[in-house]
């Protein structure tokens, strides 16, 4: 008879909650307690953002760092699945050592991605050292996590290969050599500038009036007002108000969880969203643009050899790009077959193995992040006291004091001023909705 474990899950965006919460039951796939943690701060999620992920926990909770670290301080959690920017994931692992300094029996700590790593490869790693499972969404991203660990003397045993845990749904099956259903997934912050992101609606635009027969899909991440994991000056919902005679009729703006909208998609286009890896997962024909150019601050560079870039014009003249079968399979997307057994690999057995390995052991070491007062005497303690944390990782003093009623208090305060900023973004008030929101972090 299994033991039920008892899992938490700290996130602190939309995204990453999906991510967190997946991984966990990727994990541990039986009998478990998924409790989950909301870190409060610009990107915490709204309850319809939550709910249009789909995920759900037993129970849920708004916390600060030093909170979730008097949390796991007091319950016995068996995982700890840390969904969180590398600067946070680094905080809760000191705030984790403080607690724990010598062998104990204490929590198997996991993080890794949301999806691609295109920028700050060894900034992002060297924050997320310590934790005891570090994990790669594919054997390209693995090779290049310890490559990075090894580079700096660090331990890079923590690292192991999955997928995103997100891949999945039906196969796609082609109706005809037309695509009917096209989606343009958009991003929050790339690009950025408003030039870019009004061209990009525009040709969306210009392909359904191209194509009448075609319905096309401008799939948004959130409503104005509410936060993702980047930040979203130029939402697509104001540029798309500015187009002359709106929208044709054949094209509409679309909200939704991406599996259930990608089970009606016949084209997936996108700069470079996660979404692109879902897509080309279930064999949907997937264009990566390259109508801004293909450069790292796009991220579309991470497509280089897939098979998949294009350009809005190639689209207009009927191109449905088909990805490269290596490239999916070193990228973690379409998994290789066991050919001995011909059954699927299953992408998540190596982390289960070295979790069940964990978990037997009587008391794991105190977590050993590679950043320490030693080694980053002028860059940690700014981390840490990001989330409230002196640099010996125990909170600042006030930190976990809260009472009920404060917290109360700030949850209807932060709520208004998600409003407030709702309603400067729909009168134009673009200069006033960032500094209302950035009140909603206080």
């Amino acid at each position: 008879m299994s033991i039920r474990k008892r899992v938490a899950v700290l996130a602190d965006s939309d995204t990453r909650w999906k991510w967190g919460a997946l991984t966990a039951r990727r994990l541990v796939p039986d009998d478990h307690d998924l409790t989950g943690y909301l870190l409060r701060g610009r990107a915490t999620p709204t309850a319809r953002q939550l709910g249009e992920v789909g995920v759900r926990a037993d129970r849920l909770s708004e916390v600060t760092c030093a909170e979730f670290l008097a949390e796991i301080g007091r319950e016995r959690y068996d995982v700890v699945v840390l969904a969180l920017v590398g600067g946070a994931v680094q905080a809760v692992l000191h705030g984790a050592r403080a607690l724990w300094p010598d062998p104990a029996r204490r929590p198997v700590f996991v993080t890794g991605y949301v999806g691609v790593v295109y920028e700050k490869l060894a900034d992002g790693l060297l924050l997320r050292h310590g934790a005891d499972l570090v994990l790669a969404n594919s054997h390209h991203d693995a090779e290049r996590f310890r490559a990075v660990y090894e580079g700096v003397g660090a331990d890079a045993a923590a690292v192991t290969e999955t997928v995103l845990p997100f891949l999945g749904g039906a196969p796609y099956e082609r109706a005809g050599s037309r695509a009917h259903t096209v989606v343009f997934a958009v991003q929050p912050s790339v690009p950025d500038s408003r030039a870019d992101r009004a061209y990009l609606l525009e040709r969306a635009a210009g392909h359904a009036r191209l194509h009448p027969e075609r319905e096309v899909l401008i799939k948004l991440r959130s409503k104005p007002g509410e936060h993702t994991t980047h930040l979203e000056e130029q939402p697509y919902q104001r540029l798309a108000e500015k187009i002359p005679g709106g929208l044709p009729a054949n094209c509409r703006l679309v909200y939704g969880n991406m599996g259930e909208v990608l089970d009606g998609t016949d084209l997936l286009v996108t700069v470079s969203s996660t979404a692109a890896l879902e897509s080309l997962h279930r064999g949907v024909p997937t264009a990566v643009l390259t109508d801004l150019g293909i450069r790292e601050a796009l991220g579309n560079h991470h497509f280089l050899g897939s098979g998949c870039l294009a350009s809005w014009d190639q689209l207009d003249a009927g191109l449905l790009p088909q990805g490269d079968p290596d490239w999916l399979s070193a990228q973690g997307v379409r998994p290789p077959v066991d050919h001995a057994g011909g059954a699927p690999y299953d992408a998540y057995a190596a982390a289960r193995d070295r979790l069940a390995a964990l978990l037997a052991e009587p008391v794991l070491p105190a977590p050993a992040p590679y950043y320490t007062l030693e080694t980053a005497p002028g860059y940690l303690p700014g981390i840490l006291a990001r989330q409230h944390l002196r640099p010996d990782g125990t909170p600042l003093p006030g930190a976990v004091r809260e009472t009920a009623g404060e917290s109360r208090l700030r949850r209807r305060l932060r709520s208004y001023l998600r409003e407030a900023a709702r309603g400067a973004y729909r009168h134009g008030v673009q200069r006033v909705a960032p500094v209302i929101r950035r009140l909603g972090e206080l």
